[in-house]
């Protein structure tokens, strides 16, 4: 992890949304506390059993939040582009980190310290509803991810997470390849499969012509077929 200075990235973009129900004095009580970090690939970000206490903004890279479980292997629970907050809710939940973060590759975030946010809440009805909004999307994002990883087939789950890899992140300049490079074991663990699993089912799609495999860069050929797959489960 390395500190940079305050100046050298301008976050008002990157916090554009939290930044909107703010007025001129609450936008600089803000921009006085603030930090900025950079996090180097697969550089953890917090652990899972640490006491919260910034709320994190991704300005730059990927970011995925997971959870170790049985056997050493670990699930994917949300993958975090930029622009996206993360790490508060077990600051308002009053616990413990139940999950950890990592930087699947060069990211820098923005850590804002959480009394500061209560500060704003306490003061800004609008900032309040802008968090009760975040955090009830990621509660839906996270019921539906808990069905089809529970419910669908191995099929369904990786063409499923293949499918969120290309909203999520988006493809690259030629139309097609994902603009994420993961490891069959960071894909298996995003799809709640073995990553002999994985392995074997991305061979199938891509006999199929499905998507194409180049090491960890994925082409996706049929994207319609995917989501037919993913559906079905």
């Amino acid at each position: 992890m390395v500190k940079m200075n305050m100046s050298d990235i301008d976050i008002s973009e990157p916090l554009s949304d939290m930044l909107a129900p703010l007025n001129n004095e609450q936008k600089e009580f803000l921009m006085n506390n603030y930090t900025i970090q950079t996090y180097k690939k697969n550089e953890t970000i917090y652990c899972e059993g640490e006491t919260p206490s910034h709320l994190m903004c991704l300005i730059s890279g990927k970011v995925k939040i997971f959870k170790d479980g049985v056997g050493g292997r670990s699930q994917i629970i949300r993958m975090i582009k930029p622009r996206e907050y993360f790490a508060y809710r077990a600051y308002f939940a009053k616990q413990d980190f139940v999950t950890a973060a990592a930087a699947f590759e060069p990211s820098v975030v923005c850590l804002i310290p959480m009394n500061a946010i209560l500060t704003l809440v306490a003061q800004n009805n609008d900032l309040a509803m802008f968090f009760i909004r975040q955090l009830s999307i990621d509660l839906g994002i996270s019921d539906e991810r808990t069905v089809n990883l529970t419910q669908k087939h191995i099929r369904g789950r990786l063409a499923e997470s293949l499918i969120f890899l290309k909203e999520s992140y988006g493809l690259e300049e030629d139309g097609s390849t994902l603009s994420i490079y993961l490891s069959r074991e960071d894909l298996a663990n995003l799809s709640n499969m073995t990553t002999s699993n994985a392995i074997r089912t991305l061979s199938q799609f891509a006999t199929e012509r499905l998507i194409t495999i180049d090491g960890r860069k994925i082409k996706i050929i049929e994207e319609e077929k995917l989501k037919k797959i993913s559906k079905i489960g």
